[in-house]
């Protein structure tokens, strides 16, 4: 198609066609051709809904709906000529539509715009993603399940500051990742429920004196409601940035798992090995298991994030209604989208995959007088000393067995009375990683009895 024939697509204002960079910075059928098969759907909707109220007539109907079955048939099998002078994918559409009917083709855009055709188009699009993102995230739950139902009674040092602080146990661990993920599945859920208003029918910002039926195309294309405002309907982008907002907390999530991933596979940790579908070796060191797989994922957040902060930049500035400035949102979303769920694969096999190292486990379990806190709560419920005393009766015993080179179970208690007269037997029984995982049963604590009913509540919701 020459130039001067593309140019009268969107109308006769202009005697020259765009030049050759005007061309190159106009199109956007590169990356929107992605949305094609959204487009083709939201177009045969919107014929049948033209016909259905006497706009269209039913021969003209049938073959534009026969013709967009057949454009979409050519995009699939990859036998589709995408034009760059054709600006997008909407006027690539309607252009081979009109080569294989005729005239009739130019009657589709009746009572429609490309400003409502492409909010339509994206919305869809973003609200399947929302779907992948959701069943990736219940893949991953699953995963994590798994992982916590094995090691429900493993004990492992629990951190902050990535210092040993309490005994918790692995079941645990793996469990607040699914509580995390679980919140993002949410969060998609709830982007996707509020963005399922129907533009189609806004036209190009004011509504059309049409008397089209905005609640059939609706309903044809799985939205709840047309929207209610049309200058709205066109302007905003908000959808896209909610799931943006969405990805970036998630993909921050998988971020900090990647972290630990790379941390614990460390030969200074050896709590987990990672199978070889997800590591790689050394060019040069032979003995290398590099974690890369979780490195490459943790980097991930940032080209979401990225995505995220473009989207909202793009759209600070813009008065009602459209701007071509908005042509600039769907590269950032389409490769946060792939992103995701890459990034959602990639951890779900990783966690999978993954092996915990019992014995190394429990070893740092026991260091770094992890049971310190375990002893200040005993001196506290069993001689009755206010928190505070407790507090420093026990810091001080911890610097004894730091001077003595051992830890607190490896104190007499002879060495203990000496600190605190009134200190009996009894307080090795809460000096021990097990007891003390095993007594922390407050709805929410680390005891395995507790792992074991979250287990089974997670997966009645994930059946």
């Amino acid at each position: 198609m020459s130039e001067k024939s593309a140019n009268a697509m969107w109308g006769g204002r202009f005697s020259a066609g765009p030049d050759a960079i005007m061309e190159a910075i106009n199109a956007s059928i590169g990356y929107d051709k992605r949305l094609a098969p959204q487009d083709i759907t939201g177009s045969r909707a919107h014929a049948a809904m033209l016909a259905a109220v006497g706009i269209l007539t039913k021969d003209d109907a049938a073959a534009i709906d026969s013709g967009l079955a057949q454009v979409l048939a050519e995009i699939e099998a990859g036998e589709f000529a995408f034009s760059t002078a054709l600006e997008d994918i909407h006027m690539n559409v309607e252009a081979r539509l009109r080569d294989l009917i005729g005239p009739a083709a130019g009657r589709l855009h009746t009572a429609r715009s490309r400003n409502d055709q492409v909010a339509v188009d994206f919305r869809m699009w973003v609200r399947d993603q929302c779907d992948t993102a959701i069943a990736g995230l219940e893949a991953l739950m699953r995963a994590f399940l798994t992982q916590a139902e094995a090691g429900a009674d493993w004990v492992m040092p629990g951190f902050t500051h990535l210092q040993t602080a309490q005994p918790v146990t692995w079941g645990h661990h793996m469990l607040a990742y699914v509580e995390m993920f679980a919140r993002d599945r949410s969060r998609f859920i709830d982007a996707r429920a509020r963005m399922n208003e129907c533009p189609l029918g806004a036209a190009a910002l004011a509504g059309t004196s049409f008397p089209i039926d905005r609640h059939m195309t609706a309903q044809a294309l799985g939205f709840d409601r047309p929207t209610a405002n049309s200058l709205d309907s066109v302007s905003d982008r908000d959808f896209a940035l909610e799931y943006l907002s969405a990805a970036s907390i998630c993909a921050m999530h998988l971020s900090r798992f990647a972290e630990e991933l790379v941390i614990w596979s460390s030969a200074q940790f050896r709590f987990v090995r990672m199978s070889d579908r997800f590591s790689t070796g050394s060019s040069i060191m032979p003995q290398k298991r590099n974690p890369d797989a979780a490195e490459l994922l943790r980097a991930k957040l940032g080209r979401i994030l990225g995505a995220t902060v473009a989207l909202f930049t793009i759209m600070k500035g813009l008065p009602l209604t459209y701007s071509k400035d908005m042509q600039e949102d769907k590269e950032q979303v389409f490769d946060a989208a792939d992103n995701l769920a890459l990034g959602l694969a990639a951890m779900e096999g990783m966690v999978s995959d993954l092996t915990a190292n019992r014995a190394a486990l429990e070893a740092a379990a026991a260091s770094g007088f992890s049971t310190a806190t375990d002893l200040a709560d005993w001196l506290v419920r069993e001689l009755n000393l206010p928190f505070r005393e407790a507090h420093h009766v026990t810091g001080s015993l911890v610097k004894l067995a730091e001077d003595k080179g051992c830890d607190l179970p490896d104190l007499s208690l002879t060495e203990m009375q000496k600190v605190h007269g009134e200190i009996t037997d009894a307080v090795y029984s809460v000096l021990g990683v097990y007891n003390s995982v095993a007594s922390r049963t407050s709805y929410g604590g680390t005891a395995p009895d507790n792992v074991r009913a979250q287990i089974a509540r997670w997966k009645e919701v994930l059946v």
